[in-house]
């Protein structure tokens, strides 16, 4: 799924080229936000979801679909599975029967209770480790009385 750096630069070239000239057209917007969502690095998703937020603004229906999808791939990528779930929730209003975005909803969905329950035990985890702690004072303190 990794964008090789060669075909990123190629698009990120045409991208800076069209901007340089003073509009840049909706395919080479998406094909270098498609590029940067498949970077190993969070700045490059980051700035490809810049880039496929204004595609979705001034989209059809027909257009958004690509870029809902893409959308929820990044933040996915990013862990922000809530903006992935409201994404691919959105796409799937539009069109309940597609299979890709139904399989990325449940990734999405058995992600965020995975990380919901890793949540919670670290929660419960801090809260054991205070309650023992205060345990262990409220020991130290008995015993520091008793020899009073």
């Amino acid at each position: 799924m990794l964008a090789s750096v060669w075909e990123c630069c190629k698009f990120e070239k045409k991208y800076k080229n069209e901007q340089v000239k003073g509009a840049v057209s909706k395919e080479t917007k998406f094909e270098y936000a498609w590029c940067l969502i498949r970077s190993k690095y969070s700045e490059d998703i980051k700035k490809g979801i810049v880039l496929l937020e204004e595609l979705v603004q001034k989209a059809s229906k027909d257009d958004s679909r690509d870029f809902l999808f893409y959308l929820a791939v990044a933040n996915y990528r990013l862990k922000e599975y809530e903006k992935a779930l409201k994404y691919i929730r959105t796409l799937l209003r539009n069109e309940p029967g597609n299979k890709q975005a139904l399989e990325l909803e449940k990734l999405i969905d058995k992600a965020l209770k995975k990380d919901g329950l890793v949540g919670m035990a670290i929660v419960g985890g801090i809260g054991l480790g205070v309650a023992g702690l205060a345990g262990l004072i409220g020991l130290a303190v008995s015993k520091g009385a008793a020899k009073s």
